[in-house]
């Protein structure tokens, strides 16, 4: 179950850094690298795309590519309310893995392919780089069931750093990887009831927000659309910098779980901290991603040949 995931160290059979393919499949890290960047040149919103499909598949039985299966037996993690209005970027992977498999069948991973392409989309939206250990398996199993315990934008402080806990992570890297949400975007369904029906009580607005940005808000998502429109969350969408958490020291982070950073003496201090130019916050989030990438390794597994199925 995801709840019982934890951080693991990288197995001996893996490198610290990218090594794992050097002998069988030396221009796996070159493939990946460059269809990443004509991706992302096409559409600069693949980047937190493919950022957030690295995270919902660590964050539910580990690094394991499962959040790409679709299972013919069961609704898989992709149908999940957490997944299936919030995640894209499923072609492109599957077009990096073609382009693979043509090099060197049967080698790189699908969890590996999701692993590089977070960090090379990172790079490209302006963000840091970090080494990636290699050596991850694809796993047979994937739960709609799972993915619903994914952190959740309604959460409260308390109940997301236990949801990071539960697979190793701290209140600093969950802080830090909240700054991914500085290329990222949401629907309007993800702030509906912070703008209509707070806490349950029918027009009620969310008084942590920002007025300004409650009547932003509510132009772009009248009451009633559901998904509706594309919102940035953060003034700079898809460049990769501190503004995210600029704006939530502002009270105009988009989500529920943006304001909650601030309900906690730790979280105040690192979103402050983070605020600021040149403060650590890209070498915190990188080693944030380095630790997330390590959740459950999965050295028990296949390399998938089509990374939406199973080999049998």
């Amino acid at each position: 179950m995801a709840g019982l995931l934890a951080v693991t160290a990288v197995p001996s059979t893996a490198s610290d850094a990218e090594n794992y393919y050097s002998s069988t499949c030396p221009e796996a890290t070159t493939i990946v690298r460059n269809m990443v960047t004509g991706f992302v040149k096409q559409d600069r919103n693949l980047a937190g795309a493919l950022q957030r499909l690295h995270f919902h598949d660590c964050f539910v039985r580990g690094c394991d590519a499962s959040v790409l299966l679709s299972s013919p037996f069961n609704t898989a993690e992709k149908d999940s309310i957490s997944n299936k209005n919030s995640l894209r970027g499923f072609e492109e992977i599957d077009e990096i893995k073609a382009a693979l498999e043509s090099s060197c069948p049967g080698i790189v991973s699908c969890a590996d392919i999701l692993a590089l392409t977070a960090r090379d989309a990172t790079v490209k939206a302006g963000g840091p780089s970090w080494s990636v250990a290699l050596g991850r398996k694809d796993g047979f199993v994937s739960l709609q069931a799972e993915a619903d315990k994914l952190p959740a934008p309604f959460m409260s402080y308390a109940q997301l750093a236990a949801s990071f806990a539960a697979v190793g992570l701290s209140e600093q890297d969950m802080v830090a990887l909240s700054g991914a949400h500085t290329i990222g975007r949401a629907q309007c369904g993800s702030v509906l009831s912070r703008l209509y029906d707070f806490n349950g009580v029918t027009n009620s607005t969310d008084p942590s927000m920002d007025k300004k940005l409650v009547k932003e808000l509510k132009k772009k998502c009248p009451h009633g659309v559901q998904p509706g429109n594309f919102l940035p969350m953060d003034p700079t969408k898809n460049t990769f910098d501190h503004l995210y958490f600029t704006s939530v020291l502002a009270k105009r982070g988009l989500l529920g779980s943006d304001a909650q950073l601030l309900n906690s003496p730790v979280g105040l201090d690192l979103v402050t901290k983070y605020s600021q130019p040149g403060s650590s916050f890209f070498s915190d989030f990188a080693a944030a991603m380095v630790r997330m990438g390590s959740i459950q390794w999965a050295t028990q597994g296949e390399v998938r040949i089509n990374c939406s199925q199973t080999n049998s």
